[in-house]
């Protein structure tokens, strides 16, 4: 039997990013991981989908215009030569992960853990076992796409975002069921190549629980690059055999009534599920909520109090940024310091335009009986991103009416993900407009967005027309 301080199962955003802070912090660090480390999004998720969309825009843009005087001729996508540099570029990004595993003490484990007890857990390895008794665990083992009834995922029809990410060829026609980030962001990507595109969402809206005015721009967007967006619907049964080649028809129920569509490939994208599925939680008696996800509290601690859980399998939203953040609340909690608070999480989508958000909605801040104000600033408006050319979108600002506390913001438009991060900090100290406001950004750039926005809120823009104060 082996003995370690943390036994860490999952090697993705949470579980690599918290043993590599305990072995920082002077601990003796056992790391196990069934497949490669970086996990879901490093391999199959955040990363990937993020290359291939960069090489989808730099193609459209090329292909539309890339500036006044400055064109771009017979530009192609060569899959197969995409494909080989995105492989590259994951092989090294989980290599690398592991040479700073090992770099900070961090023993890496290749196998599959279940927990035979609350301080021992069984490791099997190819066809070898042994047992690890440990001090502490740290569970992150992340979560899986969720199935949808009748369309049960097969590899190369109905695809989970790992296959869609691998297609050799842009398919003719593609179904994307489900009109969340993911969703959208392998929609998009594909639109862009060519695939005549169908997003069936059941809600009312694309990427529910974000501002509508926002959503808007983007659905606009994908109407322009062709894209049929169908919400409040629900894709019922395919029937088989009955498209072109490999194509099969789709029936979807819309609030017109049936609809069928050809699809080359589906993409299931309806939601992710906890992977617990052979963990041993009840031998180690950690208890999950309804819906399977470990039970936590504020520190990451589980109902065992030496054992921890990060990331997607504590619970949504499932994003690698809160996963990390998690993990190192947990990782300080382990070591015996106070852990501080997760904060505002931020979300991005990748989309054309990028959305991204962080805090809360105007609608979420006036359901609590909060008296708001608003400032929304076009990018239109904005000198950098009309030398950019990428002009849709817009920033929105919520604010307390007395105070001025930033409450959240929203934003659509060029590098919309990059620059949340600012509005994450003014979230997260719980900054005023005139905070914003009154700090000099450089001109031009794109981050006078927000600037503007915080001054539309009090009816001091600059370059917008507004009331005068």
């Amino acid at each position: 039997m082996r003995e370690t301080d943390i036994l860490v199962v999952g090697a993705g955003p949470a579980g690599y990013v918290g043993a590599i802070k305990l072995g920082r912090l002077g601990k003796r660090v056992a790391l196990v991981e069934g497949n490669k480390l970086g996990g879901e999004c490093l391999n199959y998720g955040c990363i990937p989908s993020k290359a291939l969309i960069n090489a989808s825009w730099l193609a459209h843009r090329a292909a539309k215009g890339l500036q006044p005087g400055v064109t771009a001729e017979s530009v192609k996508v060569d899959m197969g030569r995409l494909q080989g540099w995105k492989s590259g570029l994951l092989a090294a990004l989980s290599k690398n992960i592991g040479t700073l595993a090992k770099a900070n003490g961090v023993e890496v484990v290749s196998g599959t853990a279940t927990f035979t007890s609350a301080n021992e857990a069984r490791i099997v390895s190819g066809g070898s076992e042994e047992t690890i008794r440990f001090t502490s665990a740290l569970i992150a083992t992340g979560t899986r796409p969720a199935a949808l009834p009748g369309f049960d995922f097969d590899g190369t029809w109905r695809l989970t975002n790992r296959e869609a990410l691998d297609l050799p060829e842009a398919p003719a026609s593609l179904l994307v069921i489900g009109g969340g980030a993911i969703g959208l962001e392998l929609g998009t990507f594909y639109a862009k190549l060519g695939s005549k595109v169908t997003v069936v969402e059941f809600m009312p809206q694309l990427l529910p629980g974000m501002e509508s005015d926002l959503v808007a721009v983007i659905s606009k967007s994908l109407q322009r690059l062709g894209v049929e967006v169908l919400v409040s619907s629900k894709a019922k049964r395919a029937l088989p055999g009955s498209g072109q080649g490999e194509a099969r028809q789709v029936v979807i129920e819309t609030p017109e009534g049936e609809k069928t569509i050809e699809a080359g490939r589906v993409i299931v994208s309806v939601g992710r599920v906890p992977c617990t599925q052979g963990l041993g939680l009840d031998a180690a008696g950690v208890k999950t909520d309804a819906k399977g996800h470990i039970v936590v509290d504020k520190s990451m601690r589980t109902s065992v109090p030496h054992i921890y859980a990060s990331g997607d399998i504590a619970g949504p939203p499932y994003l690698a940024h809160k996963a990390s953040a998690e993990a190192m609340i947990a990782a300080a909690a382990i070591a015996g310091a106070a852990p501080h608070d997760l904060g505002p999480v931020p979300m991005a989508v990748f989309t054309d335009p990028e959305a991204a958000s962080v805090g809360e909605t105007e609608a979420a801040a006036k359901s609590r009986g909060v008296e708001v104000l608003v400032g929304k600033f076009p990018f239109a408006a904005c000198g950098r991103a009309q030398t950019m050319r990428e002009t849709e979108g817009f920033v929105k600002v919520v604010a307390e009416k007395i105070g001025h506390r930033i409450l959240g913001v929203s934003m659509v438009g060029p590098h919309a993900s990059e620059l949340i991060s600012e509005a994450c900090l003014a979230v997260k100290l719980k900054a005023t407009l005139e905070d914003v406001s009154r700090t000099i950004h450089p001109h031009p750039t794109l981050p006078e967005a927000f600037m503007e926005a915080c001054e539309a809120a009090i009816g001091q823009a600059i370059h917008i027309l507004g009331p005068k104060s």
